[in-house]
């Protein structure tokens, strides 16, 4: 697959995207502001069992309603609370609780989870922003949620939702990721692209009045002491893509709503080849040939010629 990286993002997180978060006025705000949400009938007829680092056993009678989301804890975490900005590991299980069948699992135990960003701007489901504003890092959530906090009105054809399905979320808070790369800054090597960061941690890059390499290179700007990237692994990571003809930027994660989890089994190979071997933490530059990158054919619509040459900075957060 020749696709742009921000095109591409694991399953968990998919089944989760959602414009738009509401919240209930209440006395208590957590993270983002979000209203605190009490627990009811729905989410504590749920029963969920399981050790702490794997996938909970969640068993209720369905069908389960709830006139509003709501959200009991099953354990209480020790870790802080999480807090506006966060950028918060998600390990959870989704059911349709009309049916009772689950719809999607993942990130429990050492699986990478799902990365969400606690902010106003958010689009993942309300119901999940809700299940963790008000959680402490450590904590196991039960939500229950109407439409109106899930998938609305329209529900999910191809999940098998109706309209008018209530959605239960089992999630695990597990970490606080990183929100720029935080290793040791590395002395620049010559004949890359020069990079300036903003407070924010997003990069200007500036390429050089030189050709561009015929061949893939890397050059680590900030080496982290975190787990190595491997073949085939989901990393989440900040990421921006310059033309190096153009010096324009084709695609960023920055000033959106926050970092992306990509596979690198789905991304052009210069892209994967040249974070493989990376260690989390990092920060690194990727220059990619047209070969090793979109080809032949380019990517006209982002303004990628079929000669062009391509450069990323990436910032590794987490890899699993």
């Amino acid at each position: 697959m020749r696709k742009l990286p921000a095109f591409i993002s694991i399953a968990t997180v998919a089944v989760l995207a959602l414009t738009g978060c509401s919240t209930s006025p209440s006395d208590e705000t957590g993270a983002a502001g979000i209203a605190c949400v009490d627990s009811g009938k729905a989410s504590e007829a749920l029963k969920v069992s399981g050790k702490a680092d794997a996938e909970p056993t969640v068993t209720f009678e369905s069908p389960l309603k709830a006139e509003a989301t709501e959200v009991s804890v099953v354990t209480e975490g020790k870790g802080d609370a999480v807090a506006t900005d966060d950028i918060v590991e998600l390990g959870f299980s989704v059911y349709n609780a009309t049916t009772g069948e689950k719809m999607n699992a993942g990130g429990f135990g050492d699986d990478l989870g799902a990365p969400i960003t606690m902010a106003e701007e958010s689009t993942v489901f309300p119901a999940l922003m809700k299940g963790v504003a008000c959680a402490t890092y450590g904590s196991r959530v039960a939500v229950v949620s109407p439409p109106a906090d899930a998938f609305g009105d329209a529900g999910n054809e191809e999940l098998k939702v109706a309209a008018d399905d209530n959605i239960v979320f089992v999630i695990d808070v597990k970490s606080k990721i990183p929100a720029t790369a935080n290793g040791d800054d590395q002395t620049p090597e010559d004949g890359f692209p020069t990079v300036e960061l903003a407070e924010d941690g997003a990069p200007t890059v500036t390429i050089p009045a030189a050709e561009a390499p015929t061949e893939l290179k890397t050059s680590v700007l900030k080496k982290g002491d975190g787990a190595t990237v491997g073949e085939g692994d989901t990393v989440v990571m900040h990421y921006s893509g310059v033309v190096w003809s153009t010096g324009v930027v084709f695609d960023q994660t920055w000033g959106k709503s926050g970092p992306t989890a990509i596979s690198l089994a789905s991304v052009v190979p210069g892209f994967s080849q040249g974070l493989v071997g990376q260690t989390v933490g990092s920060q690194v530059m990727i220059v990619i040939p047209p070969e090793l990158g979109y080809g032949a054919e380019g990517q006209p619509a982002a303004g990628i010629e079929g000669t062009d040459t391509i450069v990323f900075v990436v910032d590794i957060l987490a890899a699993g």
